[in-house]
């Protein structure tokens, strides 16, 4: 028998404040589905279409307020052979964003126990467009933007910026998203983070880290 004293487990802080990305997770993913539909209709390869967007809407700056949603379309349209109007193509991506009912039910019982609630996301003034559509701003006590703050959650850079705007320590920050890159670079940033996958499975991992 091992006379080895095992060193007890760091437990983690309860989080305090709980960050949301906003499309694949407060609301259907309307850039990425949106895209793929009009590469469908325009018989374009579907599996490289979202990979292609991605990198033109950080290229064009536009994701990080140094460009314009034209700039934008035009290097898609050039690197994929997209077709239409920019404000088709915009319209196109922004009916796909539904925000969830079930998930703003989440966000008010959230701030009722006591958490402060908060966006982030990789996001253009498009958010603003869909906030005037859906206002869902009002139920959170803070919006960070890349459009706004000139970086995105590919810079890991941004979790340590959000916290020090928060004026909270990152280890108490929960943060949600659909994407498990940006939930690795949150987790590397000492946040606690939840990989968004279906609702059963994120209200069920919601509820263990609180408790």
């Amino acid at each position: 028998m091992s006379n080895r004293i095992k060193k007890p487990t760091k437990m983690r802080p309860k989080p305090e404040a709980i960050l949301f990305d906003f499309g694949g997770v407060l609301a259907e993913e309307g850039f990425r589905n949106g895209l793929l539909s009009l590469a469908r209709e325009q018989h374009l390869d579907e599996n490289s279409m979202p990979a292609a967007a991605m990198r033109a809407v950080y290229e064009s700056g536009f994701v990080l307020g140094r460009g314009t949603a034209a700039d934008f379309w035009r290097l898609l349209r050039e690197r994929t052979g997209l077709v239409g109007k920019d404000a088709e193509l915009t319209q196109r991506i922004l009916d796909g964003f539904v925000v969830r009912p079930w998930m703003m039910d989440t966000v008010a019982n959230l701030k009722q126990r006591g958490y402060t609630i908060g966006i982030l996301s990789d996001q253009t003034h498009w958010l603003d467009t869909l906030d005037q559509r859906y206002h869902f701003y009002q139920h959170f006590d803070y919006i960070f933007n890349s459009y706004y703050l000139g970086k995105g959650k590919q810079d890991k850079t941004l979790f340590a910026d959000v916290a020090a705007l928060m004026g909270i320590p990152q280890e108490v920050i929960l943060f949600i998203d659909d994407d498990s890159g940006n939930v690795a670079r949150a987790r590397k940033c000492a946040y606690q983070a939840l990989l968004y996958i279906n609702q059963s499975q994120f209200l069920t991992e919601l509820e263990k880290v609180l408790s």
